[in-house]
């Protein structure tokens, strides 16, 4: 028993960590790839169960961080589709093709990734208007839906808010707005599923200082990388997450 709790803290707390690194400072796009490494070393619903107590914190860790810097008009909207999106999910949690909808946001996300850099790549220049307030809506009810059922909403987010141009911490800050709000609204139907377990909690409680670690450490990263690389950064991660859902949804 000894051996296998070392194995799941070997894996646990670097997904941790990074969850905490990517929420904290880099749009939180990545953030949902910590279920899945948990998931490697434990069932998929205890690794989502895990999870989100563990997200909350980050949340909150990063919320102080940014308070007041976000854009407040575009993370309302993505909120407002988004806590539908969060009741569709508990909703459909039992019936959902999980699969299907992580190619659909894969796709999506990668999709978007291209559009962007159709000028870098002298295809055509890229369109400098932002995506529609409906626009916003649906991507806000994607957020919530994949966030519900996979810790996945950083993809869809991203692709509202980049289509927006942002700058770095105005971005940034959204991201910790929205999904704390739309993880606060997740716990409720989380709970009520049964998700939660004192197993769960009590490993919460020991990964949490991996958890703020990580929050620390994106904060910092934020500050110092400059707006270039960080969007640059974010761009790769948005890639990253979408061709990882991609896989996992044709696998």
């Amino acid at each position: 028993m000894a051996g296998a709790e070392a194995v799941f803290f070997v894996f646990a707390v670097p997904a941790v960590v990074f969850a905490g690194v990517s929420k904290g400072g880099f749009g939180s796009g990545a953030a949902f790839a910590s279920a899945s490494i948990l998931a490697l070393v434990t069932e998929p619903g205890t690794a989502l169960a895990l999870m989100l107590p563990l997200l909350m914190l980050i949340d909150l860790a990063a919320l102080k961080a940014y308070w007041g810097r976000w854009n407040l008009r575009a993370s309302l909207l993505l909120i407002a589709g988004g806590l539908p999106g969060v009741a569709l999910g508990a909703w459909l949690f039992s019936a959902v093709d999980a699969d299907a909808m992580r190619v659909l946001i894969g796709a999506v996300s990668v999709g978007f990734v291209l559009w962007q850099l159709r000028g870098r790549l002298g295809l055509q220049a890229v369109a400098g208007t932002p995506l529609s307030s409906g626009a916003g809506g649906l991507a806000g009810l994607a957020v919530g839906f994949t966030s519900f059922v996979s810790h996945a909403g950083g993809p869809p987010a991203a692709v509202y808010l980049l289509s927006l141009k942002l700058r770095k911490t105005e971005y940034q800050a959204s991201t910790v707005l929205i999904f704390w709000v739309i993880n606060l609204a997740k716990a409720v139907p989380y709970a009520g599923l049964g998700l939660f377990t004192r197993e769960t909690l009590m490993l919460d409680l020991l990964l949490a200082p991996f958890a703020l670690l990580g929050a620390w450490l994106g904060v910092r990263l934020h500050h110092s990388i400059p707006e270039r690389w960080f969007f640059a950064l974010t761009y790769v991660l948005l890639t990253v997450t979408g061709s990882k859902l991609i896989w996992d949804g044709l696998a």
